[in-house]
């Protein structure tokens, strides 16, 4: 990649800051893989920043999405007695749920 440079290093103090607003406690090992993964964070951020980016139109996506899913279609429901079937328990012809007081 055309200029790039190695990413800052995060200090641990700034890791510490990040966690204890996350609220997370991490180990002294687990500092030191988020310092490294945040450092390596921001140095892609400088790289995107760092390129001419004008006419480039915003995406949320790389390739076009097709909606996978079925078609909304209104169709018969289950029969209420195929439905029950299985159920634990059954009051007046519904599903039976303990009280909540």
């Amino acid at each position: 990649m055309l200029g790039y440079s190695p990413p800052p290093m995060i200090d641990e103090s700034t890791v510490r800051h990040v966690a204890r607003l996350a609220r997370l406690r991490l180990s002294p090992e687990e500092e030191q893989v988020m310092q490294q993964e945040l450092s390596g964070i921001l140095g892609h951020i400088d790289a995107i920043t760092s390129m001419d980016l004008d006419g480039v139109p915003p995406t949320t996506h790389v390739i076009a999405l097709e909606n996978v899913l079925r078609a909304d279609v209104p169709r018969d429901s289950l029969p209420r007695e195929e439905a029950l079937r299985e159920a634990p328990d059954v009051v007046d012809d519904s599903f039976g749920v303990p009280r909540m007081d």
